[in-house]
């Protein structure tokens, strides 16, 4: 298949108001594409349009609101978009939300929410755009997963759940496409500053203490710039990989489940709990921290040395596309 051809093409990107999608929006633009934009946030991407318009005049530029949650507004969508826009060459589906808290903590209204967005809008553009683009030669689908579509944390059952489909759905579909010169791609994101942990509802079962100290915890783990992740991303557009994985945190979490199917599980909790502190036990083991075990008290103990806070984490590189 030949490598993929940016200029002149038009790109779909969902989730297009922040973090990856804002800046797949502006390297796809750098690269010559024309650009439909779709959001819930609309205060964001007007904000995103009046930057792109202001850097790329001579691009086109279309945006729909919308909250793919809702199945029926997102039929909708997908209907105007095959209507105003027959000569779609590349649809990214970004869009993703988070839920924290176990299984038994969320509602399944709550669990629904993170399947809806993460994966059925996914299904349904999908699937109303597959003619368009087998009409465009050149043709391109990207799907986002997650490194939780890779390994599986307690705390993430929604999440993981949804993102595991998407890579499913990717994966068996770029099996069927292969032989109408349509590319697909399945990325896998490892801890990219986006707003997803900050955007992130807590289930209906989590103390709010306890959430909100995890989730300040988790985004010390998100270190790798938006802007490098689209890049990755489009590389691996251009030269037609099938799979992406983005920064060593989403690649060594890989080779761990490959060659520790089984037991990956607590080497990740461990690694993660030191680089983000003890309280983040509770996303990565469902668990909380062990109770310590105090001395007795007819036999006094002397004070434990100060332990010193460790250093945020360096920037992870993402490095080339796997």
């Amino acid at each position: 298949m030949r490598r993929y051809v940016f200029a002149g093409g038009t790109a779909v990107v969902t989730g297009a108001a922040s973090g990856i999608g804002e800046a797949l929006a502006h390297s796809l633009a750098r690269r010559g594409s024309d650009l439909v934009l779709l959001d819930r946030d609309a205060g964001r991407l007007d904000t995103v349009v009046a930057e792109l318009r202001a850097a790329y005049p001579d691009r086109q530029l279309t945006t729909y609101l919308v909250d793919l949650a809702d199945a029926a507004a997102t039929a909708r969508t997908a209907e105007a978009l095959r209507r105003r826009h027959p000569a779609i060459r590349l649809l990214v589906n970004n869009a993703g939300v988070a839920l924290g808290g176990r299984f038994d903590q969320v509602t399944l209204d709550e669990f629904d929410w993170v399947v809806d967005v993460n994966f059925r809008a996914v299904v349904q553009l999908t699937h109303a755009l597959l003619p368009t683009l087998r009409a465009e030669p050149g043709a391109h689908l990207v799907n986002v997963s997650s490194l939780f579509g890779i390994i599986a944390p307690a705390g993430q059952t929604a999440y993981s759940a949804s993102k595991f489909a998407v890579r499913g759905f990717t994966e068996a579909l770029g099996q069927e496409l292969a032989g109408d010169g349509i590319g697909v791609t399945c990325v896998h994101p490892g801890g990219i500053r986006t707003r997803i942990a900050q955007n992130a509802r807590v289930g209906a079962g989590v103390p709010a203490e306890e959430f909100e100290t995890g989730r300040r915890q988790f985004e010390r783990l998100l270190t790798i710039d938006p802007a490098t992740a689209a890049e990755v991303i489009l590389r691996g557009v251009q030269r037609r990989r099938g799979r992406v994985l983005i920064g060593w945190s989403a690649k060594l979490p890989d080779l761990l489940a490959r060659v520790a199917p089984a037991s990956y599980q607590r080497v990740l909790a461990f690694g993660l709990n030191r680089i983000a502190g003890e309280s983040t036990r509770q996303l990565t083991t469902g668990q909380p921290a062990p109770t310590q075990r105090q001395p007795a008290p007819t036999q006094p103990q002397p004070a434990p040395a100060q332990r010193q806070p460790e250093a945020a984490p360096a920037a992870d590189p993402a490095g080339e596309p796997a």
